[in-house]
């Protein structure tokens, strides 16, 4: 049998969604344990803040995007995403950047950086050409905001692993998340509210535009002059606030599954109002709240719903949520509340949030992760190929 044949190597998702389950279980733990001191620092080349800081973004995140995307074209461009040994060999190279991140201090500096730039590289290239190649039969007239958004997802990487701009790729690798996350939310919400209870949410095109548009704008916020950069922080989030409004988020919130999407787009909008407050006047919360308002509010809140979506979706079964799959949820809503609200009660009890927060990753991605194991990596039950 030809391997790459195999049920985990027909669609994106299956192998990329199970490695940042992976991803999403262990680098939150690791980190906690690195900075309680109680494991030291991977043998990097670079510092353990930026290795975390780029594992989560570009290991986890770029395994949850890679996934989606290549699964996305089947609908967004009519064309089946990349699959076997193509993907095989995205998934050898993702691989080969973790093993280098966390070992590759003694590599020569090229092998290094051959590991750390070959997958996102690749997997940008493939992309941008599957969207480019048959945009005349995209069905989405914003996709060439993707045309922008994925490069830049290199040049981000690289600040990020450089000391003297690690902040400002770390704020770049966040507005470019921030982007993909808004584009998301404005299609799948309005779907799923549309699907579920029969209403339409309000689409206007000039907010949707503007909104969009902002968001491009603030991927390069560590460039621009600081009152700017509030004043368009402090737009963005009124906006969000306008269009949240017209959602019908009290029918949103009746249900867990699709709460969850609702609070990561409010916690969007609270992370540009805590980023601004935070270049105007610094105000003194425990910890890094604006980032992790947006990695466990926003990334850790909806990925794990639209793990759930996808598997059962695209391999032929009824999108339900079970008891088991709502376990999940309620558990990175706890992580978010350790991660981000405990803190500032207790700020004494630190070290403790953290190791509560990374513990609510481990124990929701290791349940998510063991009951998608069985599912993606068999053929889909309804019959079809893909």
């Amino acid at each position: 049998m030809n391997p790459s044949a195999h049920p985990l190597w027909l669609v994106g998702f299956r192998p990329f969604f199970l490695l940042a389950c992976l991803a999403g279980l262990a680098f939150p733990l690791l980190w906690a344990l690195m900075f309680t001191g109680a494991l030291p620092p991977p043998a990097s080349p670079v510092s353990a803040l930026q290795w975390h800081a780029h594992e989560m973004f570009f290991g986890f995140g770029w395994a949850v995007m890679g996934g989606f995307l290549l699964t996305a074209t089947k609908n967004w461009v009519q064309v089946r995403g990349w699959h076997g040994l193509p993907l095989i060999g995205l998934v050898a190279a993702w691989l080969f950047e973790r093993v280098g991140m966390a070992f590759g201090a003694g590599w020569p500096p090229l092998l290094f950086r051959l590991s750390n730039l070959l997958f996102l590289a690749a997997i940008v290239a493939m992309l941008l050409w599957t969207l480019l190649r048959h945009r005349r039969q995209d069905s989405f007239a914003d996709n060439p905001f993707f045309y922008v958004v994925l490069p830049a997802f290199v040049a981000a990487k690289l600040l990020v692993l450089d000391e003297a701009h690690f902040h400002a790729g770390v704020t770049m690798a966040i507005g470019l998340y921030r982007m993909a996350f808004l584009v998301m939310l404005e299609r799948t919400l309005t779907q799923f509210m549309k699907g579920l209870f029969q209403v339409e949410l309000l689409r206007d095109r000039r907010l949707d535009g503007a909104i969009k548009l902002l968001g491009l704008a603030l991927v390069f916020q560590a460039w621009l002059p600081v009152p700017l950069a509030a004043v368009l922080l402090g737009l963005l989030a009124l906006l969000l606030a306008v269009r949240f409004v017209g959602w019908r988020p009290g029918l949103g919130f009746t249900r867990i599954d699709l709460a969850v999407m609702f609070l990561g787009y409010l916690a969007i909008l609270a992370q540009l109002l805590v980023e601004a407050a935070g270049l105007l006047a610094a105000p003194a919360w425990v910890g890094s709240v604006s980032v992790h308002l947006f990695t466990f509010g926003v990334m850790g809140l909806i990925i794990p719903a639209m793990f759930v979506r996808i598997s059962k979706g695209h391999t032929g079964r009824k999108v339900v949520f079970d008891s088991a799959d709502k376990l999940v949820l309620w558990i990175m809503l706890a992580g978010l509340v350790a991660r981000i609200v405990l803190p500032q009660l207790l700020p004494a009890a630190y070290g403790r949030w953290i190791h509560l927060s990374a513990g609510a990753w481990l124990l929701a991605f290791g349940i998510l992760g063991l009951r998608l194991l069985p599912r993606l990596t068999a053929p889909r039950i309804d019959g079809k190929v893909h």
